[in-house]
């Protein structure tokens, strides 16, 4: 066998050479449009982290923020609260010193303004009023279920009722009723005097049981709160107490109302 020359062997040295070098890859339009688009995510994501380092300095941004509503309402509630509670203190800190010797007072006409104003505790004869949201199970499928819960004026008409029947107080979930309060809904639960309320929803009331029935049978719209509660299972009960004994009013008694800018 013939031997190759060494020119042979050179060339298919060089052959093989080329054969073995890696080709370089021309990026197609597709891929550089993802590598623009991956390098200016990764710009984007560095300037975002760098400007909430900055305007952090170091503490939580989120630290100071409460989105849980259920937990700001609890706030606000407790608020509410303390906030009674002082106002009440201060009457009777009003009330200690009007009766100084000094400050000498008609108690029995002191006594007969407190109870018109609903800042003295009473207790007596009445009637018990409870409203529920109807169950859940029993919701008709294609009934708006906004129909189905207890709704402030629910709440308004039996109160409204009673009042006509001649009560001569009211509490809403252990709360005195005053001709300043006011009740709201707020989701699912109604406010009154700022604190908010889920059902089922107590209204008692004081004054002659007889008189009362009367009334809260008389009102359309308690009739008519009664239909849904035959039809779809809204919560209603309805009964006479011996004693009723309601608290005294604490909220404010100030109020507040628009006044006309100057022209």
């Amino acid at each position: 066998m013939d031997r190759p020359e060494p020119a042979q062997w050179r060339h298919r040295i060089a052959t093989l050479a080329r054969r073995a070098r890696p080709r370089p890859r021309i990026p197609t339009p597709r891929r550089m449009v993802a590598l623009g688009m991956t390098l200016a995510i990764c710009t984007l994501a560095g300037f975002l982290t760098g400007t909430s380092a900055a305007l952090s300095k170091g503490t939580d941004l989120r630290g100071g923020r409460n989105t849980d509503l259920v937990s700001l309402v609890q706030t606000e509630a407790h608020e509410n609260a303390d906030l009674a509670r002082r106002v009440s203190e201060a009457r009777q800190e009003v009330d200690d010193l009007s009766g100084r010797p000094d400050n000498p007072v008609d108690e029995d006409q002191l006594d007969r303004a407190a109870l018109a104003a609903q800042v003295a505790a009473v207790s007596g004869p009445g009637v018990e009023v409870v409203l529920d949201d109807a169950p859940s199970s029993v919701a008709p499928p294609d009934l708006d279920p906004d129909l189905l819960v207890v709704h402030q004026q629910d709440i308004q008409a039996v109160a409204n009722a009673l009042w006509t029947g001649g009560a001569e107080a009211m509490a809403i979930q252990g709360q005195r009723i005053v001709s300043t309060t006011g009740i709201k809904c707020v989701g699912n639960t109604v406010v009154l005097q700022g604190i908010p309320y889920a059902p089922p929803y107590r209204i008692e009331a004081i004054g002659d049981p007889a008189a009362l029935e009367v009334a809260l049978a008389a009102s359309d719209y308690v009739s008519n709160y009664q239909e849904y509660v035959a039809a779809y299972g809204l919560g209603y009960q309805q009964r006479r107490r011996d004693t009723i004994d309601l608290p005294a009013y604490a909220g404010g008694t100030e109020l507040e109302y628009a006044r006309p800018g100057a022209s």
